[in-house]
């Protein structure tokens, strides 16, 4: 397979830089009291959908082209494994033409003699008779081995013959291979460099989309800010020349009419009459006597309620003495009774042990019940 030069991705390099870029840019924008605003940063968070919508992009083109990898990987290595078996293929082929044309059995000696007589006898053992090559026989032997010899040279030709045709053959095979891989490898390159030529100029697209709607978002804010001013301008001029900043209380009463009192307007109000003062004072001392009484009144109840909640909780007391009076009673006479039974059991029990039960059995007793079969 031949190399060819492709050109170095640097695709993480450039991301890293747009990171970088990103994070600078993102300080300025912070650290910058003019463009700082509270609130939420519109212009960021669309920028950030953008990158991250052109970094899935980029992921989908990269994995695409991984995989378009693979897949010729997996031919290439299945086309070199065809390879292989059809190599392995011939020269086992080749093994068993040499095996029939150079190792038969008809031209073997040992199988001549021992393999067609089958025999076990040693050759120094064997006599005269057991020869089967006298002198002056075979007299055709240098003809017929010439022949053979120059048989074998042709028949070791052909094989040469074949085997540079094969080879010749398997050259001309690689060589088509190699030069496929070659046209494949330039056609890759050439659409990565369109699918990179792409990608920088929807890069450039974006760039200039986005400057045009920053601009658009400054002036924007720039008219936003010159009708806030504008605003402010005319409040303060209203403010100062109304009724809010003087000092008369007459501006701040609205009669509606209809024996109905004044409606008072909450921001041109300047305070409570010297009349209204006296009425105010008036009013809170009422409410501050009838609040003693009432809390007097509350002191009376509270002293009955809790001299009441004491009869009460002495008659209960009472009460709890004699309940824990008859229990004691209870209990002491329980006490008695349990004794009683207890020394009526001890004396029963004293009866069993030491006057019925006196003559214990021994095991010759046992021993006499079930003798027999019966």
């Amino acid at each position: 397979m031949y190399k060819v030069d492709l050109p170095v991705d640097d695709s993480k390099d450039k991301v890293a830089e747009a990171r970088r870029s990103a994070e600078r840019a993102r300080k300025a924008r912070f650290f910058n009291p003019r463009v700082r605003v509270m609130g939420v940063d519109l212009e960021a968070l669309n920028k950030q959908v953008l990158e991250n919508k052109l970094k899935r992009d980029c992921e989908k083109l990269r994995d695409r082209d991984f995989d378009n990898l693979r897949k010729c990987q997996d031919e290439v290595f299945l086309l070199q494994e065809s390879n292989e078996k059809e190599k392995r293929k011939a020269l086992q082929k080749e093994l068993n033409q040499f095996w029939d044309t150079q190792q038969q059995m008809k031209i073997s000696h040992d199988v001549e003699v021992k393999g067609t007589f089958n025999l076990t006898i040693p050759e120094s053992e064997l006599g005269l008779s057991s020869m089967y090559v006298f002198e002056g026989e075979d007299r055709r032997r240098k003809e017929r081995l010439k022949e053979q010899t120059r048989q074998n040279q042709k028949d070791w030709q052909e094989q040469l013959d074949d085997k540079k045709m094969r080879d010749n053959r398997a050259k001309n095979r690689e060589r088509l291979y190699n030069n496929q891989l070659v046209n494949q490898d330039l056609m890759w390159a050439q659409q990565n460099a369109v699918q990179e030529e792409r990608r920088k100029a929807a890069l450039v697209s974006l760039w200039n989309d986005n400057l045009a709607l920053v601009e658009d978002r400054a002036l924007n804010l720039r008219e936003q800010r010159m009708k806030e001013e504008m605003d402010n301008m005319i409040d303060m001029w209203h403010t100062g020349t109304s009724d809010m900043l003087t000092e008369t209380s007459e501006p701040a009463e609205t009669y509606m009419g209809g024996g109905r009192p004044p409606h008072v307007l909450p921001d041109k109000w300047r305070g409570m009459s010297l009349q209204q003062l006296n009425n105010f004072h008036e009013q809170r001392e009422q409410q501050r006597l009838e609040r003693k009484k009432q809390l007097e009144a509350d002191k009376i109840r509270d002293a009955a309620w809790d001299l009441q909640l004491l009869k009460i909780s002495k008659t209960a007391e009472e009460k709890e003495q004699q309940t824990a009076e008859l229990r004691r009673q209870q209990r002491i006479l329980m006490d008695e009774e349990n004794k009683n039974l207890a020394r009526q059991q001890e004396a029963h029990q004293h009866y069993l042990n030491k006057e019925l039960y006196t003559n214990k059995p021994t095991r010759d007793y046992f021993d006499q019940f079930n003798t027999g079969c019966r």
